[in-house]
């Protein structure tokens, strides 16, 4: 099987993506450790903590996820704060979860752990 990392991210128009039924949801959330969902104003979303040890390496992880999302139109929330990175990952149009969400986040996990291979 394909990683979630290495796999497509899907065109994903409102009046033509599906979110991501719950079942489903808990299989793919157990291929990314460390993520949970969590509801927020009613709209589930994937988020994770990343910790660095400092500010400028936060920093450079936010940059990092800010050009895979550009580079997919797929935006996260990000929290950037001294040692520590907040991600949530949901899909706006849909008010909920995509499979797009659940392979930007593997994208993510993969960045964090190639930053900090590097450090």
């Amino acid at each position: 099987m394909t990683s979630l990392a290495n796999s497509p991210c899907q065109s994903c128009q409102a009046d033509s993506a599906e979110a991501v039924e719950e079942a489903r949801a808990r299989e793919l959330l157990e291929q990314l450790p460390g993520w949970r969902i969590e509801t927020v104003g009613g709209v589930a979303q994937l988020q994770k903590v990343f910790r660095f040890a400092d500010f400028a390496e936060a920093l450079a992880f936010t940059n990092a996820i800010g050009a895979l999302a550009e580079a997919e139109n797929h935006h996260p929330a990000l929290l950037t704060e001294w040692g520590r990175v907040s991600v949530s990952w949901w899909t706006h149009s849909l008010k909920g979860l995509h499979i797009n969400d659940f392979i930007m986040a593997a994208r993510s996990d993969q960045q964090a752990l190639q930053q900090h291979r590097q450090g």
